[in-house]
This record gives C-alpha cells, structure tokens and sequence, in this order.
C-alpha cells in the first residue's frame, strides 16, 4: 500500500522538477539576460523596494549574507546599482538603480510578464481560472500572510456546489461528520439554486487574490424570516475577519431586504462561529440533540431579530 505522506513528497518534487525548468531557474542566462534567476529576484526586490539597505533584502529573500554580497558587488560592476549614504545617518548605505539598472529591470520584468503570458496562453477558459486559483491556493496555503485584502462578492454558476463540497471536506476532517452532512449541504444548495429569488437570497463568497477563502448563504424561510446557511472559512484564510464579514453581510442584506428577523442552525462545538453570532446581536433561542451527522451533538438554533 502507498504510504500517503511520501506519496504527496512526490508529488511536491515532481511538480518542482517540473516548474524549476519550465522557467528556467537553471538557466545562467535567465530569459537571455545577463542575470540569472536569483539575480533577477534581486534585482526586482530592489526596483520595488528602493531605497533600501542589503540587511532589509536578506531578511525579505532568507538570502546568505556573503551570496547577496557577491551579487551587489556584480551588480555594482554591471553598473546597475549604487550605494548611498542616508543623509540622517552616514553608517547606513542604501542601494539605489542606476539608468542602467532600471532599464535592465524593465527588460526583466517585461520578459517575464512575456514568459507568464505564453504559459496562461497554453491553457484556456475554464483551465486558465483553475490554474491561477490553484497557484494562489498553493501560495496561501504554505504562507498564510501573504495574501492581500479579502473581498465579499457574490457568487458565480458553480460556486454553490463547491462551497458544499468544501464544508463537507473541512467537517469530516475536524469533526468526522461525514455522508450524512455531505447529504444535507447537497440538498440546501440545490434548493437554493433551484428556488432562487435574487430579491430575497444570496450567496456570498469572501475571496482572497482570487481564491475562495469562505462563502455563506441566507435563504427565504416564509414569513419575513431569513436563514442563515453553510457559513464557512478556509484554514488558510482565519483570524483575518472573514467570518465576520460574511455574517455582517447577511444581517446587512436581511435589515435592507425587510426581514423582520435572521435565524440559524449550529452545533454547541462550534465555538469560534457562535462567538460571531453572538457578536451580531444573534441570541440561542433553543437546543436540542440530534444525530443528524451520524454522531450525537447539540444543535442550536440562534435568533437575530431585525424589526418590531
């Protein structure tokens, strides 16, 4: 049997293997310039950074000291770079690009924008989105603060799906809910698709740099009440607000849609979710067993209301 772990080692490296060649970071001469690969991140940090000391580009790259000397020293013979003294203190030196160095960068950069453009160009339509996606994910997954501001927008054709999709896999790795809640976020979404009234529904996906980060939904319950479905928020993208700020635009949307009160479904061992429920005014209004996900739980039903 394939021991999962060194499967996905494997994998990782293949991928690695793959990518290091298709852009060349072997290369001497990276996309037929002067610099190589490593140079060229160099030379970029220091065109967005600039002015800039060689201490702040080391901790930024993780770069050795004496590597990142050497390179300076080349880009000093190259004529790219200078060194200035700061006029507030003279022991500190700062890297600056000459003409030279800008017009070297700008080469760069827009040979690389060039090389990207021609893979994006390899691969259309659905793929295309699906590959960005994939890449940013990667990119959050193994650094979580290197993404940029969240978003909240609402959702495209296919999106429903995927968010139960998502919640089921997320549950059933924390919680070991597995078929039977898989089965209940199957049929709310596709009552939701199958009813939908833009009027008095919506779903709401938060994304970061183009990547789902987390989703909710409110429907129409009858009545003027408004319920509040399947919020979620990715590993990746917690601690950042998100699920506040989907709660808020669900109580925002029922407030301006008429309801007169917002109401949910919970478990008691959802602790970070109630705390944002009750942070909204939301109020637990009833409990009550249950082994609706094939294991005994306390649900909660929570009560916002929105109008006398």
């Amino acid at each position: 049997m394939v021991d999962m772990e060194d499967a996905d080692v494997t994998a990782i490296r293949r991928f690695n293997r793959f990518y290091t060649q298709t852009i060349g970071a072997l290369d001497a001469r990276f996309l037929s310039t002067e610099a190589s690969l490593p140079e060229a991140r160099l030379l970029f940090e220091i065109a967005t950074r600039e002015p800039v000391t060689a201490s702040v580009l080391q901790d930024a790259l993780g770069m050795d000291a004496g590597y990142l000397s050497r390179v300076v020293a080349r880009f000093e013979k190259r004529g790219w770079v200078v060194r200035v003294r700061r006029d507030d203190d003279a022991r500190v030196r700062d890297l600056r690009l000459t003409e030279t160095g800008r017009a070297a960068f700008a080469t760069l950069d827009q040979r690389q924008s060039g090389a990207v453009g021609d893979l994006l160009g390899m691969v259309g339509g659905q793929g295309r989105r699906d590959l960005v996606e994939a890449l940013t994910r990667a990119r959050l997954l193994l650094d979580p603060a290197s993404g940029g501001p969240f978003v909240i927008r609402p959702f495209r054709t296919g999106e429903p799906a995927l968010v139960a999709a998502r919640q089921s896999m997320l549950y059933a790795e924390s919680h070991g809910w597995g078929r039977e809640l898989e089965t209940i976020e199957s049929e709310v979404t596709a009552a939701f698709l199958r009813d939908f009234d833009p009027a008095r529904e919506q779903c709401w996906i938060a994304e970061i740099d183009g990547g789902m980060a987390g989703a909710v939904f409110v429907t129409d319950e009858g009545e003027g009440i408004a319920r509040l479905r399947l919020l979620h928020v990715e590993p990746f993208a917690r601690r950042r607000g998100i699920g506040d700020a989907l709660v808020g635009a669900c109580v925002s949307f029922a407030q301006k849609t008429g309801y007169r009160a917002l109401v949910l479904w919970t478990q008691t061992v959802l602790e970070s979710a109630r705390r944002i429920y009750a942070a909204h005014g939301f109020v637990c209004v009833e409990t009550a067993m249950h082994e609706r996900f094939g294991a005994p739980l306390q649900g909660e039903t929570w009560r916002l209301e929105l109008a006398a």
